[in-house]
């Protein structure tokens, strides 16, 4: 009698195979890594936006209503409260400030927003935060509407994209 002995383990395509699907799903995590740490630097970006607009709301009922000043005491004494700092959270650098990753804030005397820049990494848009008085955040975000003498829009450009504008 002649008994055919069979034995155990993978062939070589169950094993190529395996690698395929292993292979795929950390291309998968891979590719979608940089998005969603786009996407969390954004939103740390519209949380220091916020963060700025509190700041001028306790700036004005602290001094009578008047607007501050955009200088470097107001953002020692209102935004870098208890050693906290008030940096971008990709650390990059603005053109105004090329050794410092701070946000700088620009006045803005335009309601409308600049042209948006080809790309986030334009150095005239990174971390730069719009101030525009008289004037308040408009349907798409990015624009803003003349509305009074107190009001200030704050606007800035996002690395996924579009503007996030803030006013109060």
């Amino acid at each position: 009698m002649n008994i055919l002995k069979k034995e155990k383990g993978f062939t070589i395509i169950e094993v190529v195979l395996v690698l395929a699907i292993a292979g795929l799903i950390f291309m998968m995590v891979f590719l979608a890594l940089p998005a969603l740490q786009r996407s969390q630097r954004d939103t740390q970006r519209k949380q220091d936006l916020s963060r700025a607009m509190m700041a001028i709301n306790n700036y004005t009922s602290s001094n009578r209503g008047s607007l501050p000043t955009l200088d470097s005491n107001f953002v020692k004494s209102y935004l870098s409260v208890g050693g906290d700092t008030f940096i971008d959270p990709s650390g990059a650098n603005t053109v105004a400030t090329p050794d410092a990753k701070t946000y700088t804030f620009t006045v803005s005397s335009s309601k409308t927003t600049p042209v948006l820049p080809a790309s986030f990494d334009s150095k005239d848009t990174q971390n730069v935060i719009y101030y525009t008085t008289s004037a308040v955040c408009g349907a798409g975000g990015g624009d803003t509407v003349a509305d009074g003498t107190r009001k200030i829009a704050l606007r800035m450009y996002l690395e996924g994209g579009g503007v996030a504008c803030q006013n109060n």
